[in-house]
């Protein structure tokens, strides 16, 4: 099943246009990263996925439904899921509270504060905390438990490993790794390419708005000419 088909969409910051007839596709149970140097339009499109800032042509499918106009509160009910680049959680809530602001029934798979908890221990340690007492990985931690407490069908990951140690990037990377062996669809949004790599199903290489480039993770790997001209590598 294909979970989001997107279809030549186009869009638009004020008078700059900055996806200029983007198409790519992510499968169900599938991690799909998107890579990409920065101000390519990577989180642009992010922000078209989750309804943030509709495209002025095209169309976003989720599940064989067309939400590229839809308000962003429904897209989160039809179960799409979003860890935002730079966190944003809410500072000063505790950890327990961030999560239960984000609860929402479910596809059955569900996911509650518990659960969150067992994937991260150290969020359970830091529940009554507030979020801003908490260190950047701490914070990371729980961006990805609120993003997980929606019940999503696919979850959208923009820059997770941004600014984090080395230690705490493999915590959150297992995190990953264990929500992809449960079947979650995934579209991963990440700087690291070599990180992202190891991780992902399916790649697509973003450039001036549009994708320039899309394979398997070891054929990206060989291709020379797109790691340089495309990724700095």
């Amino acid at each position: 099943m294909t979970i989001f088909q997107i279809e030549d969409i186009h869009t638009y910051y004020g008078d700059s246009y900055v996806l200029q007839g983007l198409t790519m596709s992510l499968e169900e149970g599938q991690i799909v990263g998107l890579l990409g140097r920065n101000g390519v339009g990577k989180t642009t499109l992010v922000n078209s996925l989750v309804g943030f800032n509709h495209p002025r042509q095209g169309r976003i499918l989720f599940k064989g439904q067309d939400i590229t106009h839809e308000h962003s509160y429904k897209i989160v009910d039809l179960g799409i899921g979003l860890v935002p680049q730079g966190r944003r959680v809410f500072p000063s809530l505790s950890v327990e509270e961030n999560l239960i602001v984000a609860a929402r029934v479910g596809n059955g798979q569900g996911w509650n504060k518990e659960r969150i908890y067992e994937l991260f221990p150290r969020l359970k340690e830091r529940g009554r905390n507030r979020a801003n007492t908490l260190s950047g990985g701490e914070q990371q931690m729980l961006a990805i438990g609120r993003g997980m407490m929606s019940n999503p069908d696919c979850l959208i990951l923009d820059e997770p490993s941004e600014g984090l140690a080395p230690v705490v990037i493999q915590q959150v990377w297992e995190a990953i790794t264990k929500l992809k062996e449960m079947g979650l669809s995934i579209l991963l949004v990440e700087q690291n390419v070599a990180l992202a790599l190891k991780l992902v199903d399916f790649v697509h290489v973003m450039s001036k708005g549009v994708v320039v480039h899309s394979s398997l993770p070891d054929d990206l790997w060989a291709n020379e000419e797109v790691k340089s001209n495309y990724l700095g590598l």
